[in-house]
């Protein structure tokens, strides 16, 4: 019967890194974020970039010049997508990012809407 075989620090260190960026925890309490929320970095003053992580200050740099997606940012920064969300919370509550997030499905036209504007293009 084997053993069973315990990670070294090498391999365990991409299993517990996210858990330790995020102390913790897998969602954030206040925002909820889609793969494709777009996020935009705001101005950024010196002084509010003391406390922040790596990894956040990472997400701020990508966001800097044009608005990406989170699955973007997790794919760019070799993140979990759970990870990106919970940092874009907290940088979200810091006022360090503006978001996009999709139109709800009550907000999105309804399939007939859609079809009598295509059937007034096709008119044209």
């Amino acid at each position: 019967m084997r053993e069973p075989r315990w990670l070294d620090d090498e391999q365990a260190g991409r299993h517990v890194r996210p858990y330790a960026i995020t102390g913790g925890r897998t969602r954030h309490s206040q925002h909820h974020f889609t793969l494709i929320t777009l996020v935009v970095s705001r101005f950024i003053h010196e002084s509010d970039q003391d406390h922040l992580e790596p990894e956040a200050m990472a997400i701020l740099a990508l966001c800097r010049d044009r608005a990406v997606a989170v699955a973007e940012i997790a794919g760019t920064l070799d993140l979990p997508v759970s990870v990106v969300k919970v940092l874009c919370g907290d940088l979200l509550n810091a006022e360090l990012i503006i978001v996009q997030s999709p139109p709800a499905l009550t907000e999105q036209p309804s399939v007939d809407l859609i079809e009598r504007v295509m059937d007034g293009i096709r008119q044209l």
